[in-house]
């Protein structure tokens, strides 16, 4: 069982408009994406781990949210972590194994328990710095 589409509706709401302050600090990232019926820019922000040339993000809401989606129809996105800016390309699905062994320790431990089993990882094209 992943996280209720009730608190994903609370989040996308309320607390994303509170930890986009906080963006920059450990994993927490905002994830800019174009809306695929609106054609509005969107963010979210979520938890996104960075490895070389590729993020991998914990579908913590399941595959049946509006951002991948998004990102999905636009084949590309950019991802903000403090002043910097990730150019992304098209996400691609993982193994639930490969995606738990890029999560830091705590995250594997948290997220089997809340029944998170699916994965993405988004290949980074460009990097930019924001002053």
């Amino acid at each position: 069982m992943v996280l209720p589409q009730r608190l994903a509706r609370i989040n996308k709401r309320l607390t994303n408009r509170v930890l986009r302050h906080l963006v920059g600090i450990g994993p927490l990232a905002e994830l800019e994406h174009v809306g695929r019926r609106s054609g509005r820019t969107h963010r979210t922000t979520l938890l996104a781990f960075r490895d070389g040339d590729v993020v991998t993000l914990a579908l913590t809401y399941g595959s049946d949210v509006d951002w991948l989606k998004n990102l999905r129809a636009a084949g590309r996105g950019r991802l903000r972590v403090g002043r910097t800016l990730l150019d992304l390309s098209a996400p691609s699905d993982l193994p639930t194994a490969v995606g738990m062994a890029r999560m830091p320790g705590l995250a594997r431990m948290i997220l089997p328990r809340v029944g998170v089993e699916e994965f993405v990882e988004l290949p980074v094209i460009g990097t930019h710095r924001r002053r």
